[in-house]
């Protein structure tokens, strides 16, 4: 999303936990945290062991280019970074790293892993590279197992969330008419089993999965084609029943959170008229209300 720009946003708390006004812009910082390939992008950041780390594509534009990289980088203070790890595999570009912490507390970073010829795109394969528990360590990224009743060419799991020792995804695919979405789960983060087909209007794409305190489902979906605002819907296990509302905007790389008082903070990209998209911060329902509450700098 970010090109030769990686920032990190530190929102004041009282910007989501404050009773009387929950909407007041406050931005107390924005910083550059790293420039150094000639395109960086697609970033995801968490909190792990006191530290933050971000991950992130590196390579020469955003698709094909040079077939990307993943970079890692972590810091103590949210100022100073460095470099964890680099990851690379022959003949394949890399993309949209997701990173996540495993039940047994190590750093699990999601990959996609996109084949080209004469730049067309002919594979996507899922790759997952996982740390040791220093953090320090990453394997080497290794293919991801999806379930033979859906399995194609073109798989793409974007982003897992882990809920009660239990990895949940959400797999798109292209179709002839679009595309589809496959749930998904896993236990330990590198096969995962079938559980429904996603029913979704349009081209379903990106998907973030999040759980309430009920242990109920939540999931934020970007959409393509004609109509290209987002989705949410809500399930309750086993995940296979949904109750879907369109959202009033179109989203890119969302993400959300729910809070301990389940009103959901979704980051997302904006997209403008004149093209000079911006990256927001807005309060989602389950009933599609989008709300903007802070525009980034980005």
């Amino acid at each position: 999303m970010l090109k030769k720009l990686l920032t990190i946003l530190l929102i004041l708390p009282a910007v989501i936990f404050a009773q009387n006004s929950p909407e007041q812009e406050a931005i107390s910082s924005v910083e550059r945290i790293w420039d150094k390939a000639q395109h960086n992008a697609f970033t995801s950041l968490i909190r792990y062991q006191n530290k933050f780390y971000c991950s992130f594509r590196e390579g020469s534009g955003h698709t094909p280019g040079i077939n990307g990289t993943i970079r890692i980088i972590a810091s103590d203070d949210g100022q100073n970074w460095y470099s964890m790890a680099h990851l690379n595999v022959a003949d394949v570009d890399l993309r949209d790293p997701q990173l996540s912490v495993t039940p047994d507390n190590r750093i699990m970073l999601n990959i996609g892993g996109s084949v080209y010829s004469g730049g067309e795109l002919i594979k996507m394969q899922p790759m997952v590279s996982f740390s040791d528990k220093t953090g320090r360590n990453f394997s080497s990224p290794q293919n991801i197992k999806v379930d033979d009743k859906i399995k194609t060419d073109e798989d793409w799991l974007w982003k897992v969330t882990w809920h009660k020792g239990t990895a949940y995804s959400a797999i798109y695919q292209p179709t002839t008419e679009g595309s589809i979405l496959q749930l998904v789960k896993s236990s330990d983060g590198i096969i995962y089993s079938y559980i429904t087909t996603l029913k979704i209007p349009g081209q379903p794409n990106e998907a973030t999965l999040r759980f309430t305190s009920e242990g109920k489902m939540t999931a934020v979906v970007r959409r393509g084609g004609n109509n290209p605002h987002g989705y949410i819907g809500v399930s309750d296990l086993p995940y296979k029943k949904w109750k879907w509302n369109e959202l009033e905007g179109r989203l890119g790389g969302p993400d959300f959170l729910i809070l301990p008082n389940n009103k959901m903070i979704c980051g997302t990209r904006e997209y403008l008229p004149d093209g000079e998209n911006k990256m927001i911060l807005a309060k989602i329902t389950n009933a599609g209300d989008l709300t903007k509450l802070v525009t980034l700098p980005s």
